[in-house]
């Protein structure tokens, strides 16, 4: 029986001080030749396990065996000399290497690199499995797909027979994913065993065997794929019924809040971020923007923040309530807008780098955004204090207390933090980069339900997101991205995940759209 698997972790337990216990007697079995998914809401111990599977961290307790063999694995350098590796939501490559450079760095060699020996071992692995990658391309020419499949290839070229991979659909077109699939099936036919750490349940049942599903860093159980569905996965994750329905009113008594002309931003290298922007945006309405990684949206919501230089020309007007004169945002910096009454919400992507700072707890993080309204030297820390625990108790964030600084928590529970905060502003205007990434299942759908009140108090939602079928389900209208151009709006009632997906990597020709005008 052992021979079946290629994994087994027995009574794994991992505590962080006295207070966090991330996985408490964990049992996990992964076959050989098969994918394998594992669900759990944020916090409830996913990441923590496979980082003690793949060597980052080391388990306190409990035993893991390969191939049959207990073994120690006390390092990443362990894993890879077991064949387990782990490509992480984050890749690991130095963007001024070469594909080749990167896969070969670190493994130990002679002096001299045999590159056309690298370059034929690189393409033998991808004629194997169906990858597409060129050895001599530099990292920081790449795409975001290109960057997984190398960062994939990397762990296959240094032996792994056992795959871990971490959201690696985050950031995906459609045609990508579908792409990444048809690989993941040639490596299970050819033996491989894949766990896949996914929050997209129509994923998990469209490629994976098996289920696994924690909760409160606790094994709960497993089941086959063939026997699953979305509402019973989500039922297990969560530990109750959960309603998997967004529900979308009619936008209503539509009011413009902001005007956007010939909006075009280039970086400190001079090159074109967003070119000749024109875009309304409505009071009422949530309007979606897709695009590949990188085409633009992050510097979109940043200009519109006033966090991002622009180019003469550019417009950008804010319509306060019952007003029909627009207040010009350029030029403006974030604190000038503020003082202008412009009520705007900016949930970045970002998290701890521009939303939040980690090394403060919960409630200094919610008063950043309210200091200046304290009277004379010292802060009211009441108000913010109490805002922390409402929105704790809210969106259900895992922490040890409010005092915890937010770097502690889980990717998905600082997630919470900051866009329980951003709403708790009444703004006017909601802007949010990825506002679900990493957030479980149960939270992401209370994240949309508590947009749409927004929206139904007449609030002007821009929600930039990853996965399409949300997008189409959430939002009124989509704006859809491609090279830094706006490439077409369409209806989110009646667009399809296809054409949106094929907005986003060919670009119109201005004869095709005024084709279409």
């Amino acid at each position: 029986m052992a021979e079946e698997y290629a994994i087994r972790m027995v009574n794994i337990t991992k505590a962080f001080g006295t207070k966090v216990i991330a996985n408490n007697k964990v049992h996990l079995d992964l076959k050989k030749g098969e994918i394998l998914s594992l669900l759990g809401e944020n916090g409830s111990g996913k990441t923590t396990l496979m980082n003690m599977l793949s060597g980052i961290y080391f388990p306190d307790s409990g035993q893991i065996f390969v191939d049959g063999q207990e073994v120690t694995i006390a390092s990443p350098h362990d894993a890879f000399e077991l064949g387990i590796g782990m490509v992480h939501q984050h890749f690991k490559l130095v963007d001024v290497l070469t594909a080749a450079e990167n896969i070969e760095l670190g493994l130990p060699g002679k002096a001299v690199v045999d590159r056309k020996a690298i370059a034929a071992k690189i393409k033998e692995i991808c004629d194997r499995y169906g990858f597409i990658v060129d050895p001599a391309k530099k990292v920081y020419d790449m795409s975001v797909s290109e960057k997984q499949t190398l960062e994939i290839v990397k762990t296959l070229y240094r032996g792994a027979n056992v795959l871990i991979l971490d959201e690696p659909t985050a950031v995906l077109t459609p045609q990508e994913t579908e792409r990444l699939f048809t690989v993941m099936r040639n490596m299970k036919a050819d033996g491989k065993s894949i766990i896949i750490i996914t929050h997209k349940l129509h994923e998990v049942l469209e490629i994976s065997d098996r289920v696994a599903v924690l909760r409160k860093g606790e094994y709960i159980g497993d089941m086959l794929t063939a026997d699953a569905d979305a509402q019973k996965l989500t039922d297990m994750m969560v530990g109750r019924a959960v309603a998997l329905n967004i529900e979308r009113a009619e936008p209503k008594d539509l009011v413009e809040r902001l005007r956007i002309r010939h909006l075009t931003v280039k970086d400190a290298d001079g090159i074109t971020r967003l070119d000749d922007i024109n875009l309304d945006v409505n009071g009422g309405e949530i309007l979606g923007i897709a695009g590949i990684s990188g085409c633009g949206q992050k510097e979109l919501l940043e200009a519109i923040a006033g966090l991002q230089p622009t180019e003469e020309g550019s417009s950008i007007l804010y319509f306060p309530e019952g007003q029909e004169e627009g207040e010009e945002l350029i030029g403006q910096n974030p604190r000038t807008i503020s003082d202008m009454g412009v009520k705007l919400a900016f949930v970045p992507e970002d998290r701890l780098g521009m939303g939040l700072v980690g090394s403060m707890d919960l409630t200094d993080n919610m008063m950043l955004k309210r200091y200046r309204e304290g009277r004379g030297i010292f802060a009211d820390r009441k108000p913010p204090h109490k805002l922390a625990e409402d929105v704790v108790a809210a969106l259900e964030v895992v922490t040890p207390s409010i005092e915890t600084p937010v770097r502690r928590l889980s990717g998905g529970n600082v997630q919470k933090v900051l866009v329980g905060r951003e709403i708790a502003m009444s703004p006017a205007v909601l802007m949010s980069a990825y506002a679900v990434r990493g957030l479980d299942i149960n939270t992401s759908y209370t994240i949309y339900r508590l947009l749409n009140e927004q929206k139904k108090k007449g609030v002007a939602v821009i929600y930039v997101g990853e996965d399409l079928d949300v997008l189409l389900e959430l939002c009124d209208r989509i704006a859809v991205l491609c090279g830094g151009r706006l490439n077409d709006i369409v209806d989110g009632r009646t667009a399809t995940k296809e054409e949106v997906g094929y907005l986003m990597t060919y670009l119109k020709s201005p004869e095709e759209k005024e084709g279409q005008a």
